[in-house]
């Protein structure tokens, strides 16, 4: 192997996953080098990613770019983005200015302040409303093709938060337009050890960074068309006011195995 130019090791690396790639470098001085180039870690990253109208801040190398654990904010900080580590596929949430919220806009309902834990300027908080309904969209060309996606509501409660409790709430995944081939379920935004009794559906996980998150469905992406991929929490009682749901955003990333 020391007998082969970088550029060929580099291009032999290529071929395999940016976790080998790693692997190999520590345990042989041969790879070290190739390991870092540009070359190489471009040929990780998707090709829009180098090319986007709005990169994220410029990092040292290509490599800091694919292994950076902080997400980028884009689209004037409408959305962030960043790579997934293992299927190099591209990952969004779109912030909740981004989303399409019932009353949203209406001071007496909706909230929009500013939160230290979170990635966007601004996060939507209910105050008070009858009626939860948020819906968003992303273009299927912005993901990354033959990619399982599943998507998430990002959220938090409020200490005295109410209306949550055993109140089913319908979430959807699917194409905008495509309402009958969209995938549905119900699901409860208080956690399953608030609720009063033990009810059939899914319950919200606690994340990492401090939030609860919430599956709102899976989304093959194929790559060949050009469609708007629309994920909506809606509620299905309603007429009951409620109150303190924080919401960061929608998560759009590759289903883990």
């Amino acid at each position: 192997m020391d007998d082969l130019p970088e550029a060929c090791i580099a291009h032999i690396l290529s071929f395999t996953s940016p976790r080998d790639t790693c692997r190999l470098s520590c345990v042989s001085r041969s790879f070290l080098s190739p390991a870092v180039s540009d070359a190489l870690w471009a040929s990780f990253t998707p090709p829009d990613c180098l090319s986007s109208p709005s990169p994220p801040p410029p990092f040292s190398s290509k490599k800091h770019f694919f292994l950076s654990h902080q997400p980028q904010l884009i689209d004037n900080g409408l959305k962030s983005f960043w790579l997934d580590k293992f299927s190099k596929a591209e990952c969004f949430m779109l912030s909740s200015r981004s989303l399409s919220i019932i009353w949203g806009d209406t001071p007496e309902y909706w909230g929009r302040p500013s939160l230290p834990e979170s990635r966007f300027q601004e996060v939507a908080e209910l105050l008070d409303v009858c009626w939860l309904e948020i819906r968003g969209r992303i273009n299927t060309r912005m993901l990354s093709p033959s990619i399982l996606y599943t998507a998430h509501l990002v959220f938090k409660l409020t200490p005295d938060a109410i209306g949550f409790e055993n109140s089913p709430v319908e979430v959807s995944v699917g194409i905008a337009g495509n309402d009958n081939d969209a995938q549905r379920q119900i699901v409860f935004l208080d956690p399953q050890e608030a609720q009063g009794e033990n009810l059939n559906g899914q319950y919200p996980n606690e994340r990492a960074d401090g939030w609860l998150e919430i599956e709102l469905g899976d989304f093959f992406n194929e790559g060949i068309d050009d469609k708007e991929l629309e994920m909506a929490v809606c509620e299905i009682n309603t007429g009951h006011w409620k109150s303190g749901l924080v919401i960061e955003g929608l998560e759009i990333r590759p289903k883990l195995n």
